[in-house]
């Protein structure tokens, strides 16, 4: 090893910008011509996109007729029918209700992501937040008129699915990989079953089996509501994933981190909550956070048994026979949404990754 062309390689200035240019976009004639086509590509889409998006778009007509005139999109569209798409066929006049839901969900969930609320009381503001959700979206008290859950939809709807899926699926799926790890044989048996079984089927097949099958072996006169059917089966769902991640996380564990506990006289649960599931938490971080971003996205398929979600009300504002026409811009509209979302939750795992410095990185 030539340890002078080490020093001197390590000791050289960053390059500048040409020379990050020719590493990174021109370093070998493949590359160069993956370059030169995006460059094209870009070229191509990106002016045709800004205007489509924007110069020519429409944003301000009242009518579709006049709407259609226009070369671009129609956000006037949009304008028209976003408390449809928001808010699915929940009362017109009583919309103010999910609007502030949603904005206590999201204010919960804020809140719960810095850490300088970690404290007992959170739990005690969870509990009021999600009281004031249900007396908000179920009303029939304080003089709220009643507003059955079949009415709900949109966006409220999507947070409350997923914000409940992750809550319940979290706990239920580190207790499933505890239980796969278990040295009982009957345990560790029934996880093994459950998790495969779940596993081995799409979220659709359980969504059809709460809302079809499920209600047939139920007694007679007993039933249970369909949304908190297809919330049970997004649950059951997540936590088999959650179950296999967290597994991983606790096989990456050494094994005289075990040997240090038992020599503490630690008790397996203690050993648990205070050694192995923390540090198993933060290797798993990374594929946790995509599975709550699949978690989110994926209950818009509750769409196919029925519920009013964010792409069903989309489909309803589309169905207008007025406004037919303008389904790429209802879609884009509820991507964007997604989007903002899905990429809040990505940014905020990155950051949580960074403060708690697992310390693989020399």
């Amino acid at each position: 090893m030539n340890i002078g062309a080490h020093i001197e390689a390590f000791a050289a200035p960053p390059p500048g910008r040409g020379g990050w240019l020719k590493a990174n976009l021109f370093s070998s004639p493949l590359n160069v011509l993956l370059t030169v086509l995006v460059g094209w590509l870009l070229v191509m889409a990106v002016p045709a996109a800004l205007d489509w998006l924007f110069l020519e778009a429409d944003f301000t007509s009242g009518t579709a007729q006049e709407c259609r005139q226009a070369e671009g999109a129609c956000w006037a569209f949009i304008a028209e029918k976003h408390r449809l798409i928001l808010f699915g066929i929940y009362p017109y006049d009583q919309q103010w209700r999910p609007l502030l839901a949603t904005l206590i969900l999201v204010g919960a969930l804020i809140c719960s992501a810095l850490r300088r609320f970690w404290k007992p009381w959170l739990i005690a503001m969870w509990v009021a937040a999600l009281a004031s959700v249900a007396v908000l979206m179920w009303g029939g008290v304080f003089g709220l008129s009643y507003v059955a859950n079949d009415r709900w939809g949109g966006l409220p709807l999507t947070l409350i699915l997923s914000t409940f899926g992750i809550a319940f699926a979290f706990p239920f799926g580190v207790l499933l990989a505890l239980g796969r790890r278990s040295h009982l044989p009957a345990v560790k048996s029934l996880c093994v079953v459950y998790i495969e079984l779940i596993r081995g089927v799409p979220l659709i097949s359980l969504l059809f089996m709460s809302s079809v099958m499920l209600p047939l072996f139920l007694p007679a006169g007993f039933s249970i509501d369909k949304l908190l059917r297809a919330q049970i089966a997004i649950i059951m769902f997540a936590a088999a994933y959650i179950a296999e991640t967290v597994r991983g996380g606790l096989q990456a564990i050494p094994q005289g981190q075990y040997e240090g506990a038992d020599s503490l006289g630690l008790s397996y649960w203690q050993q648990t909550r205070l050694i192995i599931l923390p540090q198993a938490l933060k290797v798993v971080i990374p594929p946790l956070v995509g599975i709550f971003i699949s978690l989110f996205k994926d209950t818009s398929l509750v769409v196919i048994i029925g519920i009013f979600d964010l792409t069903q009300a989309a489909k309803a504002a589309i169905a207008d026979a007025a406004w037919q026409g303008f389904s790429a811009e209802a879609y884009m509209f509820i991507a964007a949404i997604y989007f903002i979302f899905c990429f809040a939750i990505s940014r905020y795992s990155q950051g949580l990754e960074r403060r708690l410095d697992k310390g693989y990185e020399r």
